[in-house]
């Protein structure tokens, strides 16, 4: 159950990644925000790479047309993705948004069985619905939000998850190389494609974005750290078993945040709340018995 270990270090990592970026975002905007996890990611995704190819005496797989165009695929929904993701941590705050986002599964379950033949069993249905219902439990959306911000957080989620399915793809179309270095390789592909989109673009429209992104160097380092490890291990996830299994269990990260609100801040758990985490335990249970 490697894939297991795997997400929960990434939705660890990615919370964190997250709070970091809505900080940046009210510095030096939506756009400048977006372009940090990629310029400032790019590095130490290929810091990583390199640690891999030493430690495992593995050669860098060769690329191939299909590999690069499911990662080229996923680059561009995430650069999309993220991008609507934090607009919408701006608007709405960073607790509605995250669970927002997390009706992403759904959406990478179908993608996933009709593009790359994952399976997609009752059993994992019932279980990525039952994961979906408890978040949306937990954050109590109905009533608190319009249609328009509702809107944007499905279109986040959705794109979410179309970048999940071609990072998938490019890392099992690669003929060689053990899970690991495939991972690795597909990470600094992906990274490199989006710096160059993101750089491209800012320097025609946005040059003033990336000199406040440098600006503010060390918040962008340590927001493009946590970006590239919490990537590196949602790759290796992706590596080792279906997207939608990855993206279902890493509803976790919403009953993470809300341990540390109760453990840490001491805040109160509503019954509500009480109940939508029980239908969120439930159905990540279901979906490890069925894995």
């Amino acid at each position: 159950m490697g894939w297991v270990i795997a997400t929960l270090i990434a939705a660890a990592a990615q919370t964190a990644r997250n709070a970091t970026q809505t900080g940046l975002t009210r510095a030096i905007g939506t756009l400048g925000a977006t372009q940090v996890r990629f310029l400032f990611g790019l590095p130490f995704a290929i810091l990583f790479l390199a640690g891999l190819r030493a430690s495992l005496r593995e050669p860098i797989p060769a690329l191939n047309v299909t590999s690069l165009s499911f990662t080229a695929m996923g680059a561009v929904a995430q650069i999309a993705a993220t991008a609507v993701m934090l607009l919408v941590m701006q608007k709405q705050g960073f607790g509605l948004a995250t669970a927002l986002l997390k009706t992403e599964p759904v959406i990478v379950a179908l993608i996933g069985w009709a593009m790359l033949g994952d399976a997609l069993t009752p059993l994992m249905l019932l279980a990525i619905a039952m994961t979906v219902v408890g978040v949306l439990v937990m954050s109590g959306i109905k009533g608190r939000l319009g249609a328009a911000p509702m809107l944007l957080g499905l279109l986040a989620g959705g794109l979410f998850g179309l970048s999940a399915i071609g990072f998938r793809g490019g890392i099992v179309h690669l003929e060689t190389g053990g899970f690991l270095i495939r991972a690795g390789t597909v990470l600094v592909v992906a990274l490199t494609m989006q710096t160059a989109i993101l750089l491209a673009w800012m320097a025609v429209f946005q040059r003033a974005a990336i000199a406040a992104s440098f600006r503010v160097w060390r918040s962008a380092l340590l927001a493009g750290f946590l970006g590239a490890f919490a990537s590196q291990f949602w790759f290796i996830g992706f590596a080792l078993t279906s997207a939608a299994n990855v993206r279902t269990l890493a509803l976790i990260e919403v009953l993470m945040a809300q341990g540390v609100a109760i453990s840490v801040l001491r805040q109160k758990s509503t019954a509500q709340q009480w109940v939508g985490m029980a239908v969120l335990l439930a159905g990540v249970a279901l979906l490890l018995r069925g894995a």
